[in-house]
């Protein structure tokens, strides 16, 4: 399997200093305190993680499904970090995943199944074990 990677450069101090991420696919954005901490220009490494939850949960939902028997039309997802003070730090405190899928030919019940399934076992929720996942999961016609 490949290996993936990415790189940062940080300029500064915290509140005043300026960084660049870089991905190895050619995406490149700023980011700074205020898009981290505020609502500030850029992106921001709990954005990142979201981005990198949503895709892999969706990726394993649809694996899951297909390897019994249903094909997904569409699956959407979105991930929501929550990014809090903890005594004299900042934590990952919380991710949200919330998706929306249409799958025919299946009931609620056994959709549900498969996305609790994606959500447990995709690598990404695999990497970040140590924080609060949660789930809501709606299946549309």
């Amino acid at each position: 399997m490949p290996v993936r990677n990415a790189s940062a450069v940080w300029e500064g101090r915290l509140k005043d200093g300026k960084g660049k991420v870089k991905l190895n696919s050619g995406y490149e954005s700023s980011y700074s305190f205020a898009s981290r901490f505020e609502k500030g220009e850029g992106t921001n490494p709990e954005e990142l993680i979201a981005a990198a939850h949503a895709g892999c949960f969706s990726m394993a939902l649809a694996s899951g499904l297909g390897k019994n028997g249903f094909s997904p039309e569409r699956i959407h997802t979105t991930a929501n970090v929550t990014l809090a003070k903890v005594g004299e730090g900042f934590q990952i405190t919380e991710i949200e995943l919330n998706t929306e899928a249409r799958v025919p030919n299946i009931d609620g019940k056994t959709f549900l199944e498969h996305a609790e399934d994606a959500k447990k076992n995709c690598p990404v929720s695999r990497a970040l074990a140590g924080t609060a996942i949660k789930l809501n999961a709606k299946l549309i016609p």
